[in-house]
Parts: structure tokens; sequence; C-alpha cells
């Protein structure tokens, strides 16, 4: 079967949303310094003109999109497997996250020093995160050493050793990095908010695990993961830079054709976090107090998902020109830092902001947070401020493809998202249509503080109002 390619023409200068799904694991392989990567992979890329996105088929029938590029001899691929950490089995939590950990620590024949010793002389970058809905992978080399790179990472992904010394100065680093947690309050406020909302759910367990899933964590349970999730019907696949259709989809039979072809994945139910209001509160010496809070959002295939975009962006997703940040810092210099986000998992989605402050002063905080929300819920904005959203939202996102590794991001989150390899060339006038009574219509279905979920960490000196009583 030969290579079959589909293009489409966008353009650069627009935007794309996909808010960001928290990737919470890292195992790096950077051993010898590459070309610059964030030199933009072709020169017309960071002057806002056209780019070309192929979709191309390999002979194995591995789908990828390419944005080829000759300026650099560098090739960035970014690929992603369903699944992520809530593929964990109930009392493993923390297994997607101790994988990622463990994929730079040997293969086949090669133990964790020989294959790093490989990767080294070869310029070879690998990287492996978690998040709640997907494993991401990350491939960076030479055009040079491709070929011999690209077999490297098939036998890390196809052939992980998973070695028991390996497995005991890993699980060691990532035992410290969770006592190092368990002092962070923003962590420990993310990760009890979870819990709160999602109770049962797989999101409501921790990404990284807990000291006594990761201390029971066996051989067995990690290439358990890697034979359910690591599979071509749960893949997607994006490559920019110096390499043609043809080559890339040799590679793509190279580096995917020897994984199943089928996933072995557990159902997870559709996530729907209780309404609040409810909070909770966690003690720990610190001379600030940090609050997480949220409720319900939407989901990223919903018609009201863009509307809902400009409206967090404008509430407190814009840093210092948003309004949560002008009323809690600017007005009344109450916090040092007030933010918001959606994220869109995808099966449920919630909206979360998130303070610090002084612990004296978390319950006026919050208090303020609640008040504004509750006025922007049934006002909505005014056309100014969703003028300038719009404004900057239109032209600020052509800065993210100003490199080979971060179109082959972006473009990969278009894939995960499903949004359509169109998507680019389209965004902006979804955005520009966005009306008035259209963010209205979202802040009122959306934003309702009267429900919210709220962790603090930390020595609140007050307990922060809410309408209602505590859940």
């Amino acid at each position: 079967m030969r290579n079959t390619v589909r293009t489409s023409l966008t353009a650069i200068g627009v935007s794309l949303i996909v808010a960001s799904q928290g990737l919470l694991a890292s195992s790096a392989l950077a051993q010898k310094a590459l070309p610059d990567a964030t030199a933009p992979a072709a020169k017309e890329t960071a002057q806002g003109k056209t780019m070309n996105i192929q979709e191309v088929t390999s002979p194995g029938g591995i789908k990828a999109w390419l944005v080829e590029s000759h300026v650099n001899p560098l090739i960035a691929i970014r690929f992603a497997f369903f699944g992520g950490a809530s593929q964990d089995e109930p009392g493993k939590e923390g297994q997607a996250y101790f994988v990622t950990s463990m994929m730079d620590e040997g293969a086949g024949e090669l133990d964790a020093a020989a294959f790093q010793e490989r990767a080294q002389s070869l310029a070879m970058r690998l990287d492996f995160d978690a998040s709640r809905d997907v494993m991401l992978g990350s491939l960076q080399t030479l055009t040079e050493n491709k070929d011999e790179v690209f077999e490297l990472a098939r036998l890390a992904m196809t052939e992980p050793r998973f070695d028991e010394s390996a497995m005991k100065r890993v699980r060691a680093q990532i035992l410290a990095g969770l006592k190092y947690d368990e002092n962070d309050p923003a962590t420990v406020a993310s990760v009890a908010w979870d819990r709160l909302a999602f109770h049962d759910h797989p999101y409501g367990r921790p990404i990284k695990g807990t000291p006594e899933s990761i201390a029971a964590m066996t051989t067995d349970d990690l290439h358990d993961y890697v034979r359910r999730v690591f599979a071509r019907d749960q893949l997607v696949v994006t490559a920019v830079g110096d390499i043609t259709p043809e080559e890339l989809g040799k590679a793509l039979d190279t580096l995917f054709g020897g994984l199943p072809e089928k996933s072995d994945l557990r159902p997870v139910a559709d996530a729907k976090p209780p309404l609040g209001p409810a909070r909770e509160v966690i003690k720990m010496d610190v001379p600030q107090s940090v609050a997480q809070f949220g409720f319900r959002g939407i989901p990223r295939s919903d018609d009201d998902f863009i509307p809902a975009y400009i409206l967090n962006y404008i509430v407190g997703g814009g840093g210092f020109s948003s309004r949560l940040m002008e009323e809690v810092r600017e007005k009344r210099g109450l916090a040092y830092s007030v933010a918001s986000n959606l994220f869109p998992y995808r099966h449920g989605s919630v909206f979360i902001g998130n303070v610090a402050t002084k612990n004296e002063a978390v319950g006026q905080s919050l208090q303020v947070i609640q008040s504004e929300l509750e006025q922007v819920a049934k006002e909505g904005l005014s056309a100014d401020q969703l003028d300038a959203a719009k404004a900057y939202l239109t032209g600020a996102y052509a800065l993210r493809f100003e490199s080979s590794t971060s179109i082959a991001n972006q473009l990969l989150w278009i894939q995960i998202e499903d949004l359509g390899i169109d998507y680019v060339a389209k965004r902006n006038a979804l955005i520009e249509a966005v009306t008035l009574d259209d963010v209205k219509r979202v802040a009122a279905r959306l934003l309702a503080p009267d429900q919210l979920i709220t962790t603090i960490v930390g020595q609140p000196a007050e307990q922060p109002v809410h309408a209602g009583a505590p859940g």
C-alpha cells in the first residue's frame, strides 16, 4: 500500500482553543544538544503566511498530520494514546505516571545505561507525559539520525524492560516528589479539589499516585498498562520539519507498526461533578493560603464552548487584564494572584480558578470572587470587554506557531480534540461570530457562584462565606 496524502492550507495568524490538560508527568531524554528547537519551522510561519498541513497515511494504514519544512535539519514528532491516567487500575493510582518515568529506562536488549548511552550518541530527545485522558509522547531528532532514532523509539514503545533495578531508582524519585508535593499548598489544594469534586471517578484520583500505590507498583503493573493503552486504534500523530510524506509514512510504520491494532481500555463513565457549595480546609503552616474553586464546565464539543472560552478569558484567564485580577488584586490588594481556566476533560468538563493570598484575607478574597462571578452571571459583559478579548484571542495565537515543536504541539491537540484539519483556518471566524448575547447566555449557564466547590490550604484566619450550607 502506498502513502496517501491530503492537504489543508491554513493561515497561521489565527487562534486555536484547547484548554490545558494539566501535563503532570514527564520523563526527558535530552542528553545532547539539538539545533535550536525554537527556530521557525519555516520563515513563512513566523510571518503569518500560509502553512500547509498534509494528512499522511502510511503503507500500514497509520495516519498523521505533517507540516513539511526543510529550513532546519530537525524533525519534531508529537503523538498521543487516548487513555491517560484515567486508565490507572483502582488501587494503582500513578500507574500511567510511573510508566512515563520508565520509558527511557531500557528496552529490548538494552538496559537503562545502554539505552541512554545510545540515545545520547544520536542526540535523541524522547519524552512521555500523562494527563487525565491521554498519554502523550514527544520525539525529536536530527534528520541525519532519523532512521536510527525511530528504531530506538520503536524499541522503547514495543519492548520496554521495566527492570527491577531501574524501577527501584525511579520509585524513590517519585516518592521524593510526592513528599515534596505534600508541602506545596497549590498541589495539595488541586488534589483535594479533584477528590472533592469527582469522588470515586478516575478524575478524582491523583495522577502521580499516592505513597502507598507507588510503593506497591510492580513491573507487571507497568507492562499491563502499556499493553492496554499503547495501541494503534488510540493513536494520533503530528510531525513537523525536515521529512517528506513518503519518509514519514515509513517512519510511522517503524515507530508504531509493531503496536497492537486494538487497545484494551477500561470503560470510563462520564463524570458529573456534584453541585456545591462544598469546601474543605486543609491546615498547613505556610505564610499564605491557596484556594482552588470551581464548578461544572462546558464540554469541548458543545457549541457554547467558544463563547465560554472568551468569557473565561475576560473573567479570569486574561492575566492582569481579567476582571478577577482587577477586583481582587488591583482594587483591593487582597491577593498575589487569581486566575481561572476551562478544563474540557473527555468525560467531564470543569471551570477551575485559584487564588493565593495572605492567611487573614482568604475569606474576603473568596467573597469578592463569588460576588464578581454573580455579577457577570446576571449582567454579562460589556461590548468593549468582548471586543478587546476577541482582538487578543484572534491576534496572539500566531506566537504559538513560531517553532517546529510548538506547531507540532498545537496540531496534536487539534487532533486530540477532534476539531478537524481545517480548524485553524476557520477558528478566527468562530471567535468573531460570538455576540454579546452569546456571552451573556453562556455566563448565566456556566457561572454558578452559589455552587462553588472550594479547597483551601494554609492557615486561613476566617472562614470563607458561601451561599447555602457547606457540602
